[in-house]
């Protein structure tokens, strides 16, 4: 068993270094102003996911030792906020992307997690049990009209309108350009917390129809909180776009918002607790890890069967 992501460094940030395997372990070469060398080991074992930013360099037996511990290699941009490319451990357990699977192709447990995404963005706000989908889609416009109209106020802009027009980019005002700018940042982090536990970035339970439907479904949990302030702020900015980025960078704390994006994304796909004596303590155990298991087979009647047995029949 991996180390817990709780007690696990989970995700680390590097950039401007070389990545490199000695007689000891994984260490980044940091070149310092008088021309020395500085190393700086990786703790490889205690990484959930290592992640490359610009000016970085690997090499291949450092790629081996990160794949031999089980931790996710993620290519990203500056400070993060972007991911183009990951390698992913053998070891990596399918067992989310499998309760991804299931939980998006069973009707009423796709339902039930849609339902409870909008219920952790409207925070304490206690729903009605009998709320129906359409009715929180309504509900939701409201609270981001609502939100739209205070953060307008106070900062004393006037009305303002969300739009997105690509076709017509330079043409929107510095709050809708900083706003998109901040959400493409707020993507690219949770697009790679996602690519680090193994699940679909592409099954989303409210969005549908695009690669990053469940890259939208969870930083919709955020931007009421992260990159509507923000982009506000930025409303007399001459430059918004460029602004937006390097202050997300700066006020994220990205090591403290990526553990809190894995911990929302294993409770949504953690089926609701039953009565069963133990459930309680199997679920919290389960969401908190991430098991190494041998490959199996898969029967539809008998279930899960070993692999590395031979089943022909007796005889010759």
């Amino acid at each position: 068993m991996l180390p817990r992501v709780a007690d696990s460094l989970s995700f680390l940030y590097l950039d401007m270094v070389r990545v490199v395997q000695d007689d000891t372990g994984v260490c980044a070469q940091i070149q310092t102003p008088d021309h020395r060398t500085d190393l700086v080991y990786i703790p490889t074992a205690a990484l959930s996911c290592l992640l490359l930013g610009p000016g970085v360099s690997i090499t291949t037996p450092a790629l081996t030792t990160l794949a031999r511990h089980g931790t996710s290699v993620v290519c990203v941009g500056a400070g993060g906020v972007r991911a183009y490319a990951a390698v992913l451990p053998d070891s990596l357990t399918t067992n989310w992307l499998e309760q991804q699977v299931a939980t998006w192709a069973d009707p009423a447990r796709r339902l039930d997690v849609a339902i409870r995404m909008y219920g952790m963005r409207f925070q304490d706000d206690k729903l009605p049990q009998t709320v129906t989908l359409d009715q929180l889609r309504g509900m939701e416009g409201q609270r981001m009209k609502a939100l739209y109209k205070i953060l307008a106020q106070q900062h004393g802009i006037g009305r303002f309108r969300r739009n997105y027009h690509p076709d017509q980019w330079h043409a929107q005002d510095p709050v809708n350009l900083a706003l998109s700018a901040a959400n493409t940042c707020l993507y690219g982090i949770v697009h790679a917390a996602l690519l680090a536990l193994g699940v679909s970035p592409a099954l989303g339970f409210v969005h549908a129809g695009t690669q990053h439907a469940f890259v939208y479904d969870i930083a919709d949990l955020y931007k009421a909180e992260i990159t509507l302030p923000l982009a506000f702020a930025l409303h007399q900015s001459t430059n918004p776009e460029q602004e937006a980025r390097r202050r997300f960078r700066e006020d994220l704390r990205l090591l403290r918002l990526l553990p809190r994006i894995v911990q929302d994304v294993l409770a949504l796909l953690t089926p609701a607790r039953t009565d069963a004596p133990g459930a309680d303590a199997d679920t919290e155990s389960r969401s908190e890890r991430r098991d190494v298991e041998m490959v199996h087979l898969w029967d539809p009647k008998a279930g899960v069967l070993p692999a590395g047995v031979n089943y022909a029949s007796g005889g010759d």
